[in-house]
């Protein structure tokens, strides 16, 4: 029982988040993680970097996937329905509302700017996304050369990322194997 009464307000938090973050799910991921594991400690930040991780390597929007799975995590089924009912609503509804005025406006130069400026704001978002989750990944030789070659894969030479993934998870799958293997001797 006291599992549903943390449904409205994960519905009302991921509402707040969807209708207050431009620039996608990449933005999403630092105001998720105040959210749920410094505002509200649903989620330990580790466990939030794990569903961060699978959100991506699923198919979907990872603002969608992510509140799903944390939906999920705090309260089961009906908190994966209400998180992800309310990360898309106010994209939904924006998008209806927008989507009638652009070709009115979408000459006007002002909007043209307004539009520059907060591509320069998401920017900013997803670096400081990438920052927190490079403060908690490993440290090691291995990682540094994973997280090199998998942005050469799919950065650089544009790979799917579907492969780069699987690759990634089978790389980490033998170290974490062969340093078990190394430590029992």
């Amino acid at each position: 029982m006291k599992q549903t009464k943390k449904l409205p307000a994960l519905f009302l938090t991921f509402l707040r988040i969807g209708a207050f973050t431009f620039g996608g799910g990449y933005a999403m991921i630092p105001l998720i993680q105040r959210e749920i594991t410094e505002k509200r400690k649903w989620l330990l930040e580790e466990d939030l970097l794990d569903i961060i991780a699978i959100a991506e390597s699923t198919p979907g929007p990872i603002a969608i996937n992510t509140a799903t799975f944390v939906g999920y995590r705090v309260c089961g089924f009906a908190g994966a329905l209400c998180a992800t009912l309310g990360v898309v609503l106010p994209s939904f509804l924006i998008l209806l509302a927008v989507s009638a005025l652009l070709r009115t406006f979408a000459e006007v130069r002002a909007i043209s700017y307004a539009f520059r400026g907060i591509r320069a704001g998401v920017l900013a978002l997803i670096v400081r996304a990438l920052w927190s989750m490079y403060k908690q990944c490993p440290k090691n030789p291995a990682a540094y050369f994973l997280m090199g070659a998998s942005f050469l894969c799919a950065g650089v030479f544009s790979f799917s990322v579907l492969p780069v993934l699987i690759g990634c998870a089978l790389f980490g799958l033998i170290c974490t194997l062969v340093r078990e293997r190394r430590e029992k001797r």
